[in-house]
């Protein structure tokens, strides 16, 4: 279908043969911490907005991925309140398409303000996101993401009989059920991603890694699965899916440290891939905090001497892009 003369994405002023940037951000872009009411959440992602078009206004290509973790926690224990004969609960895949739409919502009315108010016509669209996940993944077999509410452990072992869901104590606070954290293979939504941006549009997909699906044998049917996939490595997908030039990671800390939260705690600035997996091999990177973060960078780079990455606060982004801030990942 061709675009309307006149429509928000003819009339944009950001150059479609610039560099193209797959951005991933933090929960803490939208909530800096648990249990913080909607409006407190739409604050925050309006002032994320403004570090966003900021990079769409020094003119490179974005897209957007983004974290959904207090959102689907809360969606969960919402469901689980309200599960009844009348109102049954939703699968957690379901809960994770829930989550993106709400968050998309969110980011389109923080960026599209943003967007107009700077004088750039770029259009912004959310894409709900599938992500598919291999079956004979080993996450599958071990089982290690925490997510819904605590329990004590008699009701905990209660629950396990009944649903056969596996719980296990989190952190000295309970019992919480667990699932898969599958690697992502690849986000099927691509097409639609690819088109968009053509079009000049700003692009937000694989919210929260993606809806995890898995493709049944000989058909081309897809099945939801009960999983949730590291958003980061998940944009690190989309990226080399779509080729792009830049995977840029914005979190709350200033880059990947080594020896982190102690005394002699040192950032790193500039760094080959060579020396980050040496660092991997080391220990020094949390599993489920900046391992991913780092994985995902590797992963996008290796091989590839066009391609660059980053992670930097949301602050620093724009600097980072240029080099002068964060972790700079490069071959």
């Amino acid at each position: 279908m061709g675009l309307r003369p006149g429509s928000a994405v003819e009339q944009t002023k950001v150059s479609v043969v610039s560099e193209l940037v797959v951005v991933a951000l933090g929960g803490n872009a939208i909530a800096e911490r648990e249990r913080v009411r909607a409006e407190q959440q739409v604050e925050r992602v309006r002032q994320t907005a403004d570090a966003i078009v900021e990079i769409v206004e020094e003119g490179y290509r974005v897209c957007l991925a983004h974290g959904n973790g207090p959102q689907v926690g809360s969606i969960v224990l919402q469901q689980h309140a309200a599960d009844s004969g009348k109102t049954p609960a939703m699968p957690l895949d379901v809960c994770g398409a829930m989550s993106q739409g709400m968050i998309g919502y969110w980011l389109q009315q923080a960026l599209q303000e943003s967007l107009e108010v700077r004088g750039l016509g770029a259009a912004c669209a959310t894409v709900i996101s599938r992500t598919r996940v291999d079956p004979g993944d080993p996450a599958f077999q071990h089982p290690t993401k925490p997510i819904g509410p605590f329990y004590g452990a008699e009701e905990a072992q209660a629950l396990a009989r009944e649903s056969g869901h596996i719980f296990r104590e989190d952190s000295g606070r309970g019992y919480r059920r667990v699932v898969p954290s599958p690697r992502p293979v690849e986000i099927l939504e691509l097409a639609a991603v690819r088109h968009l941006l053509d079009q000049g549009c700003l692009v937000i997909a694989a919210g929260g890694g993606g809806i995890p699906v898995l493709r049944q044998p000989d058909t081309r049917r897809c099945q939801g699965v009960e999983a949730v996939i590291d958003k980061d490595l998940a944009a690190a997908t989309l990226a080399d899916q779509l080729d792009a030039d830049v995977l840029l990671i914005l979190t709350s800390v200033p880059g990947a440290a080594l020896h982190f939260g102690r005394r002699d705690q040192t950032y790193l600035g500039q760094v080959t891939i060579p020396e980050l997996e040496g660092h991997v091999r080391d220990g020094e990177f949390a599993p489920g905090s900046m391992l991913p973060k780092v994985e995902a960078c590797i992963g996008f780079v290796r091989g590839r001497r066009q391609r660059r990455a980053a992670i930097a606060t949301i602050e620093d982004a724009v600097a980072a892009l240029h080099g002068q801030r964060g972790t700079q990942v490069r071959p």
